[in-house]
């Protein structure tokens, strides 16, 4: 009774272990095929990025945990608004997590970029980027996007690329200047584990997006400065309602007065 109790204890340490080494092997094949099958399409520095009308910018939190500025915030909004200075991009769709009132990436992202000289008109906002494969998705099927310049970090960028190349996007990727983080190391580990999610969502168990809605497409068409007396009460004339909000606190933050009726549709 004795000897068929080890016995058993054995086989089943055994295909255990088995298991575990095939678990294993997955894990690495898994990533080694989303970064080997991206590697082409990602470019080192901001100058050497591939020109295209819309590029995507994830968001991240403006600050950390321990209450120092983001780094990786920071260095994605510098490479988005240099790219737009160089000419190498039209506009920009901000997509971040806005699942709280009082967490708020897009309009974090939004300020940043036009205090760095990135027109209102240049940017949209996209409040419903909770992952980056919701942020792809919503790229695809509500701004209506075929093609787009992807800016985050290097070790983002693949995952991000393979999710939208999957989803029949022609997509390449810019590198936001990077900068050491005290727990960057934690990141780089999490997205060896996203990168296998991604799979999973991709081709097993066919996620959707936590939110959809219509369809909202970029108009990339140059605006007019004039706004007419019928057109006033429509926002969308130069840019969304939220945007023109934000236009307006941004305005008075930095110069403390109160923006006149002009400003407010035409930043």
């Amino acid at each position: 009774m004795h000897s068929l109790l080890l016995r058993w204890m054995k086989r089943l340490l055994m295909s255990l272990g088995a298991l575990l080494l095939l678990a294993t092997l997955l894990f690495i094949a898994g990533n080694l095929w989303v970064l080997a099958s991206t590697t082409r399409y990602i470019d080192g520095h901001w100058a050497q990025c591939r020109p295209t009308d819309v590029a995507i910018v994830f968001g991240t939190s403006h600050w950390t945990r321990s209450g120092l500025r983001n780094p990786h915030f920071h260095a994605r909004m510098r490479t988005s608004a240099r790219l737009v200075a160089d000419q190498r991009v039209k506009h920009l769709l901000i997509s971040g997590d806005n699942r709280t009132q009082a967490y708020n990436e897009p309009r974090a992202m939004w300020r940043d970029l036009y205090r760095r000289g990135v027109s209102a008109e240049q940017l949209t906002m996209d409040f419903a980027g909770f992952s980056t494969y919701d942020t792809m998705v919503r790229a695809r099927d509500v701004f209506q996007l075929d093609e787009a310049l992807l800016v985050t970090q290097s070790w983002h960028l693949p995952r991000a690329i393979f999710i939208g190349r999957a989803l029949g996007m022609d997509v390449t990727g810019c590198i936001a200047e990077e900068q050491p983080a005290a727990d960057e190391w934690r990141l780089r580990m999490r997205e060896w584990v996203a990168r296998i999610a991604t799979l999973g969502d991709l081709y097993l168990w066919g996620r959707e997006p936590y939110f959809l809605g219509p369809a909202e497409p970029i108009d990339l068409q140059p605006q007019s400065s004039s706004v007419s007396e019928g057109s006033k009460p429509a926002l969308e004339t130069t840019v969304n309602s939220d945007a023109a909000l934000l236009l307006l606190q941004t305005q008075e933050d930095e110069r403390g007065i109160e923006p006149s009726a002009e400003e407010y549709l035409t930043p």
